[in-house]
């Protein structure tokens, strides 16, 4: 009886450390995924190409848009960038749909 109470709270211990596992387990999938989708706005603007997929050329640019959007006119930079962007996701869209 002893054996069945110790294999039964055995058992009821693995469960939990599965469900917390699995929560965090979710978190990463979620954060591997943005990562992946950032990385695909990457190659869909162009930039792997014009830097010979090479990474330091690819990080100085990155931060040289961060390095913009701190600056002085930062709310005017982004609202430019965003309407750029949306722009070219409907152009992408209205391709796909002609396909």
């Amino acid at each position: 009886m002893l054996k069945l109470n110790r294999a039964a709270t055995l058992r009821a211990e693995a469960t939990q450390r599965r469900t917390d596992s699995r929560a965090w387990v979710v978190q990463r999938r979620e954060r591997t995924r943005h990562l992946i989708e950032l990385g695909g706005l990457v190659q869909k603007a162009g930039l792997v190409e014009l830097t010979d997929d090479d990474r330091a050329t690819l990080y100085g640019a990155l931060l040289d848009l961060a390095g913009r959007a701190r600056g002085d006119d930062a709310s005017d930079v982004l609202a430019l960038w965003k309407r750029r962007g949306k722009r070219a996701f409907e152009a992408d869209a209205e391709g796909s749909e002609a396909q």
